[in-house]
């Protein structure tokens, strides 16, 4: 990535939130700034209920050419015309991209683990997620820290995460750094999420 390059911005749902309100919330975001992906990131197991929010959130990003994909579920990927899949680590790696094909998108969560991302690369992921960067709920409580980032960065080909935690001096450390920023909760309990990105990223501008 050149110097000059900020990093691009990798949108996550909240893992709760109301079908009837969300999509055109997620709209806002989308037309607010440049969004190069979304993330699916809905908890639980309930399948009719994350296909529907998979529909209205395809919906949404495509209509505006952005990509979208989901945590964990591959099938509903498939079967909802989603682009890709978001993993947990290396494991099942192979598989979704055999399933998905070249052109399908397959990343992987790697904490704050070189290894792990650098098995996950290798099994074949489009790209890595190393975090939480900050105070997060996420995880055992260990951070990943800069760097991580800068050894990556420098070292690694694969594009790179950066995610959970982010506050504006993060944004500021990590541009440089990351090739990605994976926004979610920082935004989402916002009254205005677009206002909320826009003070964030704000730093990197």
């Amino acid at each position: 990535m050149a110097e000059t390059e900020q990093p691009q911005i990798y949108l996550i749902t909240p893992p709760e939130f109301e079908l009837s309100r969300f999509p055109d919330a997620l709209a806002r975001v989308l037309d607010s700034r440049e969004i190069a992906c979304v993330r699916l990131a809905l908890a639980g197991q309930d399948e009719d209920r994350i296909a529907r929010a998979a529909d209205a959130c395809r919906t949404v990003c495509h209509g505006r050419d952005v990509a979208i994909v989901i945590e964990r579920h591959l099938q509903l990927a498939l079967r909802h015309g989603l682009d890709g899949v978001h993993l947990d680590g290396a494991r099942g790696i192979r598989d979704a991209r055999k399933e998905l094909g070249e052109d399908g998108i397959v990343g992987a969560f790697c904490g704050t683990s070189r290894h792990d991302g650098m098995n996950a690369g290798e099994a074949g992921a489009d790209y890595v997620a190393f975090g939480p960067v900050g105070a997060s709920a996420l995880g055992d409580g260990s951070v990943a820290e800069a760097d991580l980032f800068a050894w990556w960065t420098e070292m690694i080909e694969l594009p790179v995460v950066a995610e959970g935690g982010l506050t504006p001096e993060l944004v500021r450390t990590l541009a440089p750094i990351t090739d990605f920023f994976g926004i979610g909760a920082e935004i989402w309990g916002q009254d205005d999420p677009a206002e909320a990105l826009a003070r964030l990223l704000s730093a990197a501008d």
